[in-house]
């Protein structure tokens, strides 16, 4: 056993021994919390807009800060990227994380020397997690891998501008990038499929034993390898490959062909960040959903679901949801996010601690004609589905209304990219409608009202997601496709790939 390894024993016990105590006391490691950032915040041009000196209690800060997106916040947000200090949070930003939104562009996302700790650490203990609950460590004195957006920047009025995975690049601790792949000069590589290319050269023949990404993107490097070395499974290239980190999407429907590439079932670490914080990890191998990190510079509010596009929606604090129901993410973070939501949903399976699952976007939906369905229910639905067709592996796929079909009633297209086709296709549709109906009792009522004629499958070409996604200038990094949406924006952009 190396150095490495050696010394995270110690400093993950420590690590777990904390977790336990802000875990066993939710509410008051909020209210910690919620009381810093309000004291921190005052006297900023947003503390002073809302009257934050006079807000102590959680049902004032409901009344005085409204939930906003980024649209909504962004007359602060663009006074802090023109350069003026303290109008969300005391100073500048170290950094501004640079995504793209559907509605508003390019954001700017700050993060604040203050909310640092919250990307990096909590990166860290995940890790430490799992090493303190099964003793393996060994993984920390091999190669790791990390498939992440470039770490360049530029400075925009003096603050730097990067990818939120670039940025934290910068920020693996020096004890791991003696054994960090890939090299630097290959992750500034914009162009995914040369930088994958180098990837590969780089670590083809190297000991890797920890790989991190995006489920779809460390797929396609697991592609790439085998076409290398003439179809070798992963396990045979990477003998001591034993953890995968993975975040960003819901794993299910990678997780069979994922496995199968690999050649064996090797454990795996999800976690939940997002340029706004690190939202949650997974803290045991042997307990469902991802751990809530609630002492972490982050306030949580949840909204309801079925009540988030109402004017004045139920706002709850940690200690007042429900284990089982769906809410949108709302937070107030040490780097001047206020009320900001998220866009995420959640379901809590856990309260001794918090644990949750992410269970799709607010905004990707199917509701055209008021059913309303989820990306929970679609990646449930397939998931179900493929139990009964075994033979059945995905790529990747995406679901969108059909209203004006050119036979027929309505109904729901999903567009699907095989890497191996259901042996009967009709049967695979029946069974998915069915699974669906089961999921969802609005949509079982407009197909048992003739409303809605039962979902048709689109098989699309091979590498149909991956050309589109080159088309849109997102290949690689941390860009994913929409499970779902409630117009036919994307569904016809995939129409060149139609089979």
């Amino acid at each position: 056993m190396g150095i490495r390894a050696i010394l995270s024993k110690p400093l993950a016990a420590w690590v777990k021994a904390d977790i336990r105590k802000w875990s066993a006391r939710p509410v008051e490691s909020q209210q910690t919390v919620f009381q810093q950032l309000l004291q921190q915040g005052k006297e900023t041009a947003f503390g002073r807009d809302h009257g934050f000196a006079d807000i102590a209690s959680h049902e004032a800060f409901r009344r005085q800060v409204p939930i906003r997106d980024y649209e909504a916040l962004s007359p602060y947000i663009n006074r802090v990227v023109e350069g003026e200090k303290d109008v969300l949070w005391p100073g500048q930003p170290l950094y501004f994380a640079k995504t793209s939104g559907t509605t508003s562009g390019i954001k700017y996302i700050p993060i604040s020397k203050d909310s640092i700790p919250n990307h990096i650490n909590s990166a860290r203990n995940a890790l430490l997690c799992y090493v303190n609950e099964t003793g393996k460590a060994s993984f920390l004195d091999r190669n790791l891998i990390f498939l992440s957006g470039s770490p360049e920047m530029y400075k925009k009025n003096g603050i730097y501008v990067g990818r939120l995975s670039g940025i934290v690049n910068h920020h693996v601790p020096s004890y791991l990038r003696t054994n960090q792949k890939p090299s630097y000069e290959t992750n500034c590589i914009d162009d995914w499929e040369t930088k994958l290319e180098r990837i590969i050269d780089e670590t083809l023949h190297a000991d890797m034993s920890l790989i991190s990404g995006i489920p779809p993107w460390v797929q396609m490097y697991f592609d790439r390898l085998q076409e290398r070395t003439g179809g070798k499974p992963i396990k045979d290239i990477f003998p001591n490959f034993s953890l995968l980190v993975y975040g960003g999407v819901n794993f299910e429907p990678y997780r069979k062909k994922m496995f199968e590439t690999i050649g064996k079932r090797i454990d795996s670490i999800e976690t939940y960040p997002a340029s706004e914080g690190f939202i949650a990890y997974q803290d045991s191998q042997r307990k469902e959903g991802l751990l809530l990190l609630l002492n972490s510079g982050i306030f949580y509010e949840f909204v309801p679901v079925e009540e988030f596009f109402d004017e004045n929606p139920t706002r709850l604090t940690i200690g007042e949801v429900e284990l089982g129901k769906n809410y949108a993410v709302v937070l107030s973070n040490n780097a001047g996010l206020w009320g900001y939501s998220l866009g995420d949903t959640v379901k809590f399976v856990s309260k001794q601690p918090y644990r949750l699952l992410v269970t799709g976007r607010i905004k990707h939906f199917i509701s055209a004609f008021g059913e309303h369905v989820i990306g929970e229910e679609v990646e449930n639905a397939m998931r179900t589905t493929r139990e009964y067709h075994p033979e059945v592996e995905l790529v990747e796929f995406t679901v969108a209304p059909q209203v004006t079909p050119d036979d027929g009633l309505p109904h729901h297209e999903w567009l699907i990219e095989f890497a191996k086709p259901p042996a009967n296709l009709p049967a695979f549709e029946r069974r998915l409608d069915e699974a669906l109906r089961k999921l969802n009792i609005y949509y079982d009522d407009l197909i048992s009202g003739s409303i809605l004629e039962p979902l048709r499958v689109t098989p699309l070409k091979r590498d149909a997601f991956r050309e589109y996604m080159k088309s849109q200038g997102k290949l690689g990094g941390q860009n994913k496709v929409p499970r779902l949406s409630n117009d036919r924006t994307l569904a016809d952009a995939l129409r060149p790939w139609y089979h």
